[in-house]
């Protein structure tokens, strides 16, 4: 192995059941860069890779990076975990990732890079960062938005063998690498079948918009908590935990990637 290789990237359990979507472009990825490549080259090489990426050294000082993205075509990576998961982002939502860097930009037009972000931009780094995709029957839905968990894991658990989830936010991808039970998606509502990711990529590109992520159309979900997932929660106790799983009206808002409903 090449020393100069991070340890960081070297622990990815592709057996786990959120990294399904990702293991085949992950896996050969991660063995490039095993192999001594560059984070960004061993990218570039996957099939029909939608950007080129490029090191982190060539974003110029002072220059926001989602414009540079814009700008020139390229990505940015750093030789970190959280880079080679924004790349696998990349590389199976083009268009997705596409139209959130055009949100971004024609932010960053609008209003400059300011120290603190208004609601849109905001928006757009919490989805890109932390979202889950949920598709689900209604049920599970309305029990998601009231915080009922133990109705949402336990009363309906077998509807969850009719929802499909994908983990989409990069940095959430990474802090999965070590599951803690506290990590929390921001879930976004999916269309009714989710059949490829390449349909699904497709269809989120079109339905995201400005005004909609303004809204902050998220919902809290533990991602460890859903059925199949983490041995632990086959223990209904499991649920119990006020501190992960709260209720309603102690909910913060969703604000800070990560840090919903419990979540670190």
């Amino acid at each position: 192995m090449n020393a100069g290789v991070p340890a960081a990237v070297l622990p990815v359990d592709w057996d786990r059941p959120w990294l399904a979507p990702w293991r085949e472009s992950g896996q050969r990825v991660a063995q490039a860069i095993h192999g001594g490549t560059a984070f960004h080259e061993a990218l570039n090489a996957e099939p029909g890779a939608p950007r080129r990426f490029v090191p982190q050294s060539a974003l110029p000082n002072g220059q926001a990076y989602e414009q540079f993205i814009f700008d020139s075509g390229t990505v940015p990576t750093r030789d970190n975990l959280h880079d080679f998961f924004n790349g696998l982002c990349w590389l199976r939502f083009p268009q997705t990732k596409a139209k959130l860097n055009e949100l971004q930009a024609a932010q960053i037009a609008a209003a400059g890079v300011a120290p603190l972000r208004g609601p849109v931009r905001d928006a757009l780094t919490v989805f890109d960062e932390n979202a889950a995709l949920l598709s689900a029957p209604e049920p599970l839905w309305d029990a998601l938005l009231a915080r009922q968990w133990r109705r949402l894991f336990v009363d309906l658990r077998p509807l969850w063998h009719q929802a499909q989830l994908l983990l989409f936010g990069h940095a959430l991808l990474e802090k999965l690498v070590y599951p803690r039970k506290p990590v929390t998606a921001h879930v976004y509502r999916a269309q009714a079948a989710m059949n490829s990711i390449a349909d699904l990529d497709v269809w989120l590109a079109q339905d995201l918009s400005a005004e909609k992520l303004a809204a902050k159309p998220f919902a809290p979900l533990p991602v460890l908590g859903v059925p199949g997932w983490w041995p632990e929660n086959q223990n209904f106790s499991f649920y119990d935990d006020s501190l992960v799983f709260r209720p309603l009206q102690e909910s913060r808002t969703t604000k800070n990637s990560g840090r919903a409903a419990g979540a670190t």
